[in-house]
C-alpha cells in the first residue's frame, strides 16, 4: 500500500495551507492509498477528517492515520503514532523532553521516529545535544525517516545511513504544507493498513517494502536562505511556549496515571509483548 507519511493541514498546522479535503483528493489522483496526518502538535487534521467522514461517507477507499509532529524540548521534531482506542491530550502540549516523550508513546503502545533527523539544526533530532550527548538513545526509535521532501539531498542520504546503521525501518514523508509538494514522497507497505494498529504492526514486523522522495524540492540555496535565520527565533519561540504550557502538562501528566492503571490491564499485541519489560520499555531513561 502506497502512503505519505508526513502530511500538513490548514485545519491542525499554522502553516498548513491545504484542507484535509483537497489533500485526500490529490494525493488519490497521485495513486495513493492513504495518508498519515501529523500536524504539529495537534490533532485539529484528524478531527477535520472524522468530521467529514461521518457526515458524508465519503472516501472511504482512502485511509487516513491518526498522528502528530512533535515539538520535543531538547531533540527537534518527532512523528508520534498512537494505537487506535488510545487518546493522550499531553500529545498536543509541545516542549516534554525527549525522553518523556519516548516513555510515555512506548507504555501506552505507541511508534515514534524522528523527522527530518538531519534537516534544519532547529528541528532536527541529529543536531541537537541530547542526541549527541546520549545516541543510545536512538535504540528506542522505532522508525526514521529518510526521505523527506523539505529536507536537502544531503540531509536524506544522512537519514537513509543511520537508518541502516542502527536498523530501523525507513518512512517516507512529503512533509507537505502547499498543494504542490503534495504527492512527492511514497512509503511503500507490504501490509493491509485499515487503521493506526495495523500501520504500527506493519512498523513493528518491518513490512515497509521501500519509500523515497524527490528531496530536490527544497534544496534550491533560495529556500535555505530563508530558512536559516529564523533558527535563534524558533528556539526561543518553541522555549518559550514550552515555558508557557508546563502547567497544562503537569495536569496531564496526573491524568496519565489514571489512564495507565485502565491500559496496563488490556493485553498487548503479540508484535509488542517483548519490547516491554515490567511493563516499562527499556532504555528511554536518559
Amino acid at each position: 500500500m502506497k502512503f505519505d507519511l508526513h502530511c500538513h493541514t490548514s485545519h491542525g498546522s499554522l502553516d498548513g495551507k491545504v484542507s484535509i479535503e483537497n489533500y485526500i483528493q490529490l494525493l488519490q489522483r497521485h495513486g495513493f492509498d492513504g495518508m498519515l496526518i501529523t500536524d504539529h502538535n495537534s490533532y485539529n487534521g484528524y478531527r477535520a477528517y472524522k468530521k467529514l467522514h461521518e457526515s458524508t461517507h465519503k472516501y472511504d477507499d482512502f485511509i487516513v492515520l491518526k498522528g502528530v509532529e512533535y515539538d520535543t524540548l531538547d531533540a527537534g521534531h518527532f512523528l508520534v503514532i498512537m494505537p487506535d482506542r488510545i487518546k493522550l491530550p499531553i500529545l498536543e502540549i509541545r516542549g516534554m523532553p525527549l525522553s518523556l516523550l519516548m516513555r510515555i508513546v512506548h507504555v501506552f503502545g505507541g511508534i515514534l521516529g524522528p523527522a527530518h533527523p538531519y534537516g534544519a539544526k532547529f528541528l532536527s533530532a541529529m543536531h541537537s545535544k541530547k542526541l549527541k550527548r546520549h545516541p543510545e538513545l536512538i535504540y528506542d526509535f522505532d522508525f526514521i525517516e529518510t526521505d523527506n521532501t523539505c529536507n536537502p539531498h544531503q540531509g536524506n542520504m544522512l537519514a537513509r545511513d543511520l537508518a541502516k546503521r542502527y536498523h530501523k525501518p525507513a518512512i517516507a514523508g512529503s512533509d507537505a504544507h502547499k498543494v504542490k509538494y503534495i504527492g512527492t514522497a511514497y512509503t511503500d507497505i507490504d501490509y493491509t493498513i485499515k487503521g493506526n494498529n495495523d500501520f504500527i504492526n506493519a512498523v513493528r514486523l518491518k513490512k515497509i517494502a521501500g519509500c523515497r522522495c524527490r528531496d530536490e524540492v527544497y534544496s534550491e540555496p533560495k529556500v535555505v536562505t530563508k530558512i536559516l535565520p529564523v533558527s535563534l527565533a524558533w528556539k526561543v519561540y518553541n522555549y518559550g511556549l514550552g515555558f508557557l504550557k508546563a502547567y497544562s502538562r503537569k495536569v496531564n501528566l496526573k491524568n496519565l496515571k489514571e489512564l495507565w492503571e485502565k491500559f496496563k490491564h488490556e493485553a498487548l499485541p503479540e508484535s509488542k509483548a517483548d519490547l516491554y519489560r515490567n511493563g516499562h520499555p527499556h532504555h528511554a531513561s536518559k
